[in-house]
């Protein structure tokens, strides 16, 4: 958390940068490429996202955020996340990492950018490196996706949360796909059927569209309140209960009922398989 659902939310956000000047810009050393100071006077041309990673792209080099666990970004004073979930609701000036300053200056708002981030877990770089992220969590096709997990010898959750395999899903977007589609989390890549990835695939397009659409990756069924009350599974048809327990060293929350796609087991009917929240469940699109 962010993912990049949020990423993306904020990359939406950032639009009205483009086409102003960068007129100063300020930065926590700690965690910045100091080479940042160089950007003074270039020209913002666009805003871009690729998985949990948000670029700036200049008429110089590009500025590129990643948000850690508990960054966020506000642009003209406005905040399109107001809070993190599983982060501070506070926003102290101390903890901003960057801030940038652009003209023309819209209405009151002297701070055009900046990344809040308490837990200083984040970084901006200069021209970031994409080259080791797998293809975009939100503009994955099929194919791409059987690419980039065939051969793989690891379990299903950890493939996903691999950004070398998916580039932006997170450990809250993995559970609700995974949920959705009917596979176990610890379910072997391998024992994967062409039907389950394309379940899979499936999955990703709808229900990441649903929840980014409703703000984010804590939008889902097993969103933050079921995820600790747990109970019942709310999957249509199904008689299980959830359950939460670590899996690759992430807290993960599944059914064992209905979730027995690629091979992993448990109670199976012939109807479990790709099951969809039930109408008090399912968030609306």
């Amino acid at each position: 958390m962010p993912e990049g659902l949020e990423a993306e939310i904020w990359r939406s956000a950032a639009e009205p940068l483009v086409g102003r000047r960068i007129d100063r810009v300020e930065f926590d050393a700690r965690v910045a490429d100091p080479r940042l100071v160089d950007f003074e006077g270039e020209w913002i041309q666009g805003i871009r996202r690729h998985g949990k990673v948000l670029i700036v792209d200049t008429s110089g080099s590009a500025i590129g955020l990643r948000f850690g666990m508990t960054g966020r970004l506000v642009i003209d004073g406005a905040a399109a996340i107001d809070r993190l979930e599983y982060a501070s609701g506070a926003d102290r000036p101390d903890w901003d990492r960057i801030r940038v300053w652009t003209s023309p200056v819209p209405g009151p708002a002297a701070v055009a950018m900046r990344m809040n981030d308490p837990r200083r877990l984040g970084r901006i770089e200069v021209d970031p490196d994409l080259s080791l992220l797998g293809p975009d969590v939100l503009g994955i096709s099929i194919d791409e996706l059987d690419e980039a997990l065939g051969g793989r010898r690891t379990g299903l959750k950890a493939a996903l949360m691999n950004q070398q395999v998916v580039a932006g899903l997170g450990n809250l977007c993995v559970d609700e796909v995974l949920f959705a589609a009917g596979l176990a989390p610890n379910a072997a890549v391998a024992s994967l059927s062409a039907d389950d990835v394309r379940g899979l695939h499936r999955a990703m397009r709808d229900r990441l569209g649903v929840m980014l659409r409703r703000g984010g990756s804590t939008q889902g069924v097993l969103d933050p309140a079921r995820r600790s009350r747990l109970g019942r599974c709310p999957a249509r048809g199904c008689q299980g209960y959830l359950r939460s327990e670590k899996i690759g060293g992430r807290t993960t929350v599944w059914c064992n009922t209905h979730q027995v796609g690629g091979g992993a087991g448990g109670t199976r009917s012939p109807a479990s398989r790709g099951v969809v929240p039930n109408a008090s469940a399912r968030v609306a699109d």
